[in-house]
C-alpha cells in the first residue's frame, strides 16, 4: 500500500473530513465523568473496508457485533458495538473513490496533547497525513505513520478515555502489537509520544529468540512490539480479539470461510501459553484471535529485563 496516495481515504477512515469543509462531530469514546485521561492506551479501532456490507455480516456472524451507521456522515462511517459498548468504527471505502485497496484496521492511541505528539513524531522522522483536526465531542485527532511506516492515529480526548477493566469480554479487543523491522528504535520512538515504560523480552521460538517489547502506561501493559513475522510485509499494527478457549477459537475459524473471510494462520499454540490464529474479513483486513486468559507453561518460555 502506498500511503502517499491514500491521504483522503485514511483521514476518513478515522472519521475525519480532512477533504471536506463539513464539520464532523463524532461521539466521545467514553461517557462524561466515567474515566480519566490515559495517554498511551489504545482507545479505539477503525476498520477501512471496501466491502462494508459483507464485512458487517462477517463480524456480526462471527462475534455478534452490532453496526450503527452515523446519519451525519451519510453512511461513510459506522459505529461498531459489542454487548452494548462501542468498540470501534468502520468506514465505507467504496464511497471514497479510491483506486487502491486500503482495507485495514487502524489503532488509535490516546495522547495528552495531539499537537505536541505530532510535532515529536515529525521530528523523529514520522509522517503526518492529517494534521490535528477536531472531531467535535470525540476530541482532536491526527492520522500519522511512525518512522518505520506503520499507520496509526493519535487522539486527544476531553480527558476521559475508556476506563481500564480487570476482565476482557470474549470477542472484544484484547491486545495490540506493532510488527516492525527495528524493535528497539520503535520502542524509543513511541516513548516520545506517550508516557511509556518499556520491558524487554526475548520470546523463544523454533527459529531462535524473538525480540519483544511491552509498552506500559499508568501501570498497565498497553501494547507490544515485535520483529515483523511476515517477510516482505510493511510495518503494521496488529490487533487481537479475545476468545475464551481453544474450542471457541476452532469454532470461529471453522465459520470464517462460509462468512466470506480467510484463515491466514490456523490455531497455533503459543510458547508463552494459549493459542492464537489470524484471519481476514471479506475486505482482506487481517485481525488476530487469542485465547484468554491463558495458562502459562510450567517452564518459562521467555526472558525479560527492564529498559
Amino acid at each position: 500500500m502506498r500511503l502517499k496516495h491514500c491521504f483522503c481515504m485514511l483521514a476518513l477512515s478515522v472519521g475525519l473530513a480532512a477533504c471536506s469543509t463539513t464539520p464532523i462531530d463524532l461521539p466521545a469514546v467514553s461517557a462524561a465523568g466515567q474515566a480519566d485521561a490515559l495517554p498511551g492506551k489504545i482507545i479505539w479501532h477503525d476498520l477501512i473496508s471496501d466491502t462494508p456490507q459483507e464485512t458487517r455480516a462477517f463480524y456480526s456472524g462471527l462475534f455478534n457485533w452490532d453496526f450503527s451507521p452515523l446519519d451525519s456522515l451519510a453512511g461513510n462511517y459506522t459505529l461498531i458495538s459489542h454487548d452494548g459498548n462501542y468498540i470501534g468504527g468502520m468506514v465505507d471505502e467504496s464511497r471514497l473513490g479510491s483506486s487502491e485497496d486500503i482495507s485495514q484496521w487502524v489503532v488509535v492511541i490516546a495522547v495528552t496533547d495531539v499537537t505536541a505528539a505530532t510535532a515529536a513524531l515529525t521530528a523523529a522522522g514520522g509522517k503526518v497525513f492529517t494534521e490535528p483536526t477536531s472531531l467535535g465531542a470525540r476530541g482532536e485527532i491526527a492520522v500519522v505513520a511512525d518512522p518505520q511506516g506503520a499507520l496509526l492515529a493519535l487522539l486527544q480526548t476531553n480527558g476521559e478515555d475508556p476506563a481500564d477493566t480487570q476482565d476482557v469480554a470474549a470477542n472484544s479487543f484484547l491486545w495490540n502489537e506493532l510488527w516492525t523491522e527495528n524493535v528497539d528504535a520503535a520502542a524509543t520512538f513511541y516513548q516520545r509520544i506517550a508516557p511509556y515504560t518499556v520491558k524487554s523480552f526475548s520470546l523463544i521460538s523454533p527459529a531462535g529468540p524473538v525480540p519483544y517489547r511491552v509498552m506500559s502506561a499508568q501501570g498497565r501493559a498497553r501494547a507490544g512490539i515485535r520483529s515483523n513475522p511476515v517477510p516482505g510485509m510493511s510495518p503494521t499494527w496488529q490487533s487481537y480479539l479475545s476468545v475464551d478457549s481453544l474450542e471457541q477459537l476452532e469454532s470461529v475459524i471453522a465459520r470464517v470461510p462460509a462468512l466470506g473471510g480467510t484463515v491466514l494462520m490456523p490455531a497455533t499454540k503459543r510458547p508463552e501459553g494459549g493459542y492464537v490464529a489470524v484471519i481476514a474479513g471479506p475486505s482482506g483486513a487481517g485481525i488476530a484471535l487469542q485465547t484468554w486468559p491463558v495458562e502459562m507453561p510450567t517452564q518459562a518460555s521467555f526472558e525479560y529485563g527492564e529498559q
